[in-house]
């Protein structure tokens, strides 16, 4: 039987099938993801430049609420991921962006306007790199994650604990921590999801699909939290305070 020999370049439709699905799943993601920023944006400026919201937020025990609302809707979503439809997922994402742009208000009360934009596209430039590169690359990331979730959690605790303590040289510790932490956290999710796509893709079936729509908005959360917290961790090292 003679054999064929096909292109070097050749992609086989079942390729090529996976990498348009591959790409519209992804764009989905970001579009979420997009838009929770905008969301959250649009609300840190309306709560930090109306006076009266300010006070009320900031100046009462409301503030914790704005601090630790936006990590027990996430915590929510991740345990009760199997249970919650689509359209829940949805309502849970929008919250936890509005909320997130009402903590984010703050950044705006203390820092410099050029602080914030400098801080904002350093982390997008950190971002975008990690994003790709995660994405492209062919080594295996899947070991840097227990790595990577203790380090969060220490992050996460020990900003607990300086909320607190107030102290400057934990802040500038869990700062430095934390961007090495969300800069090797963007590579692994972005790798994660494709991994995760491609998972479903050999599974097949119809709940199948319905799940790359719930996996899309959680994928949409975890890189949302990667730039926000990148750009709060080189705000909090390199941004300069207002002054007064």
């Amino acid at each position: 039987m003679e054999k064929t020999v096909q292109p070097r370049d050749y992609v086989s439709p079942e390729g090529l099938q996976y990498d348009v699905g591959l790409r519209k799943y992804l764009t989905g993601v970001f579009a979420y993801m997009g838009g929770g920023l905008v969301l959250s944006a649009l609300v840190a400026s309306a709560v930090a430049n109306v006076a009266p919201v300010t006070a009320l937020i900031f100046g009462t025990p409301l503030k914790w609420v704005a601090i630790f609302a936006p990590l027990a809707l996430v915590m929510f979503a991740s345990f009760r991921f199997e249970r919650l439809s689509v359209g829940a997922l949805q309502g849970l994402f929008w919250g936890f962006a509005a909320l997130m742009g009402v903590s984010l208000a703050s950044a705006l009360l203390v820092f410099t306007g050029t602080s914030i934009v400098q801080a904002f596209l350093s982390a997008s430039i950190i971002f975008l790199t990690m994003a790709l590169w995660g994405s492209t690359t062919k080594r295996d990331l899947s070991g840097w994650g227990s790595f990577l979730m203790i380090g969060l959690i220490g992050v996460i605790g020990a900003s607990i604990v300086n909320l607190f303590l107030a102290s400057g040289a934990l802040a500038m510790a869990v700062s430095v921590i934390g961007v090495i932490v969300f800069t090797g956290l963007t590579a692994w999710d972005m790798q994660r999801l494709r991994n995760e796509y491609l998972a479903h893709c050999e599974q097949g079936g119809v709940a199948t699909q319905a799940n790359l729509g719930k996996l899309q908005i959680m994928g949409a959360l975890s890189l949302y939290l990667n730039l926000i917290n990148l750009f709060q961790m080189l705000l909090s090292l390199f941004g300069q305070r207002q002054e007064g």
